[in-house]
């Protein structure tokens, strides 16, 4: 039984995403909205990220405007950040990553309460959301910088993360590709790029929460 309800999702959506050009190379100004959806969350306050109840989980699915969208409205999430991870240039920017050769992902950090759903409840919602079978792409979006990959940060996260990669390969017509790694220095992507579809509604996304 899943903890968490998942909305679906119009399949519309996946057709425009498709129609749009990658996201590092067409760049969007940001633009404030006036009124900010808040996300349903079960807790009567708003809940301290830095709570030590609370785990995390790094994760690369392609361009992680279109992934923060989707974590940051599940139950149980109480904090995401989008960034850069899995390379080795120091401190990296945008425009070096979209280049390909700093060997960074773009990467999510999600921080979550596991008292209402688990690890293993995380990365089934982040195998549902991409595409695990394509090398260094998601849609539109190619290169390295796109690969899906699990960045652990335990082995008990490690041995998880296996494990559900290997259940999750009867869903998928193809080999899984994702990387697993212990994770590294996850470097915070710049300010606009956080929260990015919040503040531009209309903004490029190629990611859908398959049931």
């Amino acid at each position: 039984m899943r903890l968490f309800p998942f909305p679906s999702l119009a399949a519309a959506a996946v057709l425009a995403a498709s129609l749009l050009p990658s996201a590092c190379k067409e760049q969007t100004s940001v633009e404030t909205a006036s009124t900010l959806p808040t996300k349903p969350m079960s807790e009567s306050v708003t809940p301290d990220p830095t709570d030590p109840k609370h785990e995390t989980a790094i994760l690369a699915a392609g361009c992680f405007w279109g992934v923060e969208e989707i974590f940051r409205k599940i139950p149980g999430v109480v904090d995401t950040t989008v960034g850069y991870t899995g390379g080795t240039t120091v401190n990296p920017t945008y425009e070096e990553i979209c280049t390909g050769q700093t060997g960074h992902a773009e990467a999510i950090e999600v921080v979550y309460d596991p008292a209402q759903g688990d690890y293993a409840t995380i990365l089934d919602l982040f195998f549902r959301l991409h595409d695990p079978t394509t090398l260094n792409r998601q849609h539109n979006d190619v290169g390295t910088q796109y690969r899906s990959a699990i960045f652990y940060t335990s082995e008990a996260q490690k041995e998880i993360a296996e494990r559900v990669k290997t259940e999750q390969a009867g869903n998928f017509k193809k080999p899984i590709v994702t990387e697993i790694s212990a994770a590294s220095i996850f470097y915070s992507a710049e300010a606009y790029h956080q929260d990015y579809l919040v503040k531009n509604p209309g903004g490029y996304n190629c990611h859908v929460l398959r049931n």
